[in-house]
Formats: structure tokens, sequence, C-alpha cells
């Protein structure tokens, strides 16, 4: 079971983290070439793990390896996506980011189906 912040419903957690997957989307499709800087974008990742999950909590530390590129085993990547990526560290970076995220909306999608009563 999750550890999640009690005064927040998961559906608005959800969406908080849709947007934040949106906007890392957004981010991906920047000009090619361009470097982007995933500095504000991490801060505020962070900062929505951390009061969703408390600072202790397994995406907490997940994500922060995620933007070193430093999460393979952690977010599950297929090996033959992580031996493509080796050579790219912002795109494995980015790619890793975008799976925690994933997890996290799976996660939180999944505590939203068990707090619905049954029909």
């Amino acid at each position: 079971m999750s550890n999640t912040n009690a005064s927040f419903s998961p559906l608005q957690h959800v969406d908080q983290f849709r947007t934040q997957l949106e906007k890392l989307e957004r981010l991906g499709h920047a000009q090619s070439g361009t470097i982007i800087d995933f500095t504000e974008f991490d801060e505020e990742t962070e900062q929505l793990l951390q009061e969703t999950f408390g600072d202790t909590y397994e995406y907490v530390e997940t994500y922060a390896l995620a933007t070193m590129a430093e999460a393979e085993a952690l977010v599950n990547m297929p090996e033959s996506a992580q031996e493509s990526l080796s050579q790219d560290l912002p795109q494995k970076a980015f790619q890793q980011r975008r799976q925690v995220l994933h997890a996290v909306l799976a996660e939180l999608e999944g505590l939203e189906k068990e707090k619905k009563p049954s029909l």
C-alpha cells in the first residue's frame, strides 16, 4: 500500500502527475540539437513527489537517480532500450524520468480505484 499524503485525493494527485508528464513530453519534443534545462521541471516534480509520498518514499530517490540517468534497474527499462541509450545520457535521463512518472501514475490510479465504492 502506498504512503500517500492523506490531505489530497488520489484523483488530485493523478491530475498533477499527468500534468507533469505532459510537461515532460513537451520538453522532450523541443527542437533537436537544443540543450534542454530540466532544472525547474525536476524541482517541481521532486516537490510533488515529496508532497504526495513523503521524503523517504522510493519514488523520490528513484526520480533523483533518473535525473542523472542512473535509475535503469529501478525503472525496469528493457535491456535493448538501455543499450541504445547508453551513449546518449540526456535521452536516457529523459526516458527514465518518463518511466518514473508512469509508475507513479499507475500506482495512484490503482489507489483511486481502491477508494471507489463497488457497485
